[in-house]
């Protein structure tokens, strides 16, 4: 299903209308993650701004949409509760410039180690929290000032204009592609949605259709109330924990008052001005050790969740446009937004999955198309504020349902009898992770490490023996397979030191010792014949392996001149 989004090479036409339906997308995100982190509405939009707009030209892949995250969010989230929000800033600051250490060593590529298994089911569990998240789109407020689910008139509204969105994203690229299909939905739907509104207004004074605007002040009364456990419209998570009522600390004449950077929850508005330096807004931690080993820990958890995230984004966009991008390039880029985005009082970001495949499905393939989204972005935050909150969920969450249709790779539920077992079980347990935990990154990190397990308890068995005998008497063994950590044991098992005669030779020539593990046993196999007061020979070592071997002395015979050279690829395009 990822050929959904393939479409012919994008033009600046294609990438400024793809720019524009991504910004609108962007807004309730940017929003409800900063609920989930317990801060300002502006402090999202802001963030989503700095991080996408730097990412987009600096980044190492063009089309990719980075912005504020729920992943960044649930993180920070205890930070700002026990802390207090000054110290966020420099950690987002501190996590940037371990992003930027880890794209300079060149460890973006370490990426290539996914399996297709792994990334089979981070597609597949994605999808299905895209559209879990969603559900909270379908809630209300209630005189408790609880959120609810919708019924009767209203979730019939919702779920036809859903409908109609989808309708119009599937429709029309079949007639023109002229311009994104994304956003001609979003347009039309808006449309109609104000047409009902405003009848409804006429006789009951409220929105029968929840718009952005409803969603910022059912949030904000939410969250006043102690009750939002759930987010409009998110992409990433579809539960949140508690948020914190207040953005400030308690001491007040630590923090100073801004317009442009806290929103006003009465007003349930956007609205705010240009972003400013942090330390123009709050007070300035003191930059000593002990604020180090407070903001340490979470900006390596930052740092890590925001690579594995962006780094897959990357490889997922990578597929369906049938490019390649640069990941070390894209480790420096999301750590320099993460550095401007901190000293300008942001929350940090990453990779945004659902807005990039927003992005490719509407023609994005430039620089252009991640530029233009920020630059929107801001500009609706300076100028168009009533105008955005006007746009009814329902287009946005009918655009995330046809991403959903889009990302989850259908073609593998019938590739379950053909794929190995261990492929199957790696990728329902990433996929399952992601759904029930909300962690991607964590996913991802735990398929790759039963993966890795799997193959190595493969491959142990996968060593042998072929037993020969020379002209002079000496006993050959010619090794076959791996010899690693796992296999050591069937490698001990081969040898009779006891029964062997007083020459004994080990060819190397089809094996390739993998790690220390295969060392120490080759060492341990040397000095038992040592002991036995046999002579023995290895031969087609290599180098690193003889060094270890010099404690056996004159009896451990190595045959440099038949000793392999092994030769590495580079990499040059990370």
């Amino acid at each position: 299903m990822l050929n959904f989004f393939r479409q012919q090479s994008a033009s600046a036409k294609d990438d400024v209308l793809s720019g524009l339906t991504v910004a609108l997308a962007l807004v309730p995100e940017a929003i409800a993650f900063a609920f989930v982190a317990g801060l300002s509405p502006l402090i999202g939009l802001y963030s989503a701004f700095f991080i996408g707009l730097i990412t987009a030209i600096f980044g190492g892949r063009p089309g990719m949409i980075s912005g504020a995250t729920g992943a960044m969010a649930v993180v920070v989230v205890a930070l700002v509760a026990e802390h207090g929000v000054e110290y966020l800033f420099p950690t987002v600051i501190l996590c940037g410039l371990l992003q930027v250490a880890i794209g300079l060593g060149r460890l973006g590529k370490l990426i290539r180690m996914v399996p297709h298994s792994v990334m089979l089911g981070f597609v597949n569990g994605l999808a299905i929290v895209i559209g879990l998240a969603q559900l909270g789109s379908f809630k209300t407020l209630s005189p408790e000032k609880t959120l609810v689910y919708l019924s009767g008139t209203p979730l019939m509204l919702m779920l036809i204009l859903v409908f109609i969105t989808m309708l119009i994203i599937w429709l029309l690229p079949k007639l023109t592609e002229a311009v994104p299909a994304s956003l001609v939905a979003i347009l039309t739907v808006t449309l109609i949605s104000i047409g009902i509104n405003q009848s409804y207004d006429t006789s009951r004074g409220e929105n029968m259709l929840a718009t952005v605007g409803d969603m910022l002040s059912m949030n904000t009364q939410a969250a006043a109330n102690g009750s939002l456990n759930s987010h409009h419209g998110t992409v990433e998570e579809s539960t949140a924990p508690p948020v914190v009522a207040s953005t400030e600390t308690a001491d007040a004449e630590k923090t100073k008052a801004s317009s442009t950077s806290v929103a006003d929850a009465s007003t349930g508005s956007i609205s705010g001005g240009l972003p400013q330096l942090f330390f123009t807004q709050y007070s300035m931690v003191p930059l000593t050790w002990g604020t180090l080993k407070i903001i340490f820990p979470f900006a390596i958890i930052l740092c890590g969740v925001g690579l594995i995230e962006s780094l897959m984004t990357l490889t997922l966009i990578d597929e369906i446009t049938e490019t390649r991008g640069k990941g070390n390039r894209e480790c420096i880029g999301q750590g320099a937004a993460n550095i401007v985005c901190g000293l300008f009082g942001g929350m940090g970001g990453c990779a945004m999955i659902g807005q990039s495949l927003i992005n490719v499905n509407s023609g994005g393939r430039g620089r252009l198309s991640g530029i233009t989204a920020a630059v929107c972005l801001l500009l609706f935050v300076l100028f168009l504020a009533p105008v955005i909150e006007m746009i009814p969920m329902a287009a946005l969450v009918g655009v995330m349902f046809m991403v959903v249709v889009g990302t989850f790779e259908w073609a593998s539920l019938s590739m379950f009898r053909r794929m190995p077992k261990s492929d199957v079980f790696v990728m329902v347990l990433v996929a399952g992770y992601t759904v029930f935990m909300h962690d991607l990154a964590t996913a991802v990190i735990l398929g790759v490490i039963v993966s890795a397990l799997v193959f190595a308890w493969q491959h142990a068995t996968h060593i042998a023996v072929d037993i020969k005998h020379n002209e002079h008497g000496s006993k050959i063994y010619q090794l076959h397979g791996p010899l690693f950590f796992a296999s050591v044991s069937s490698f001990k098992e081969m040898f009779d030191v006891a029964g062997d005669s007083d020459d004994v030779v080990i060819d190397f020539y089809y094996t390739r010792v993998y790690d220390q593990s295969g060392l120490e046993a080759i060492n341990w196999l040397a000095e038992k014949y040592q002991s036995g007061g046999k002579r023995l020979h290895i031969t087609h070592l290599s180098a690193e392996c003889r060094r270890l071997l010099d404690q056996a002395g004159d009896l451990v015979e190595i045959n440099i001149s038949e000793d392999p050279h092994y030769h590495v690829a580079t990499d040059r395009l990370a």
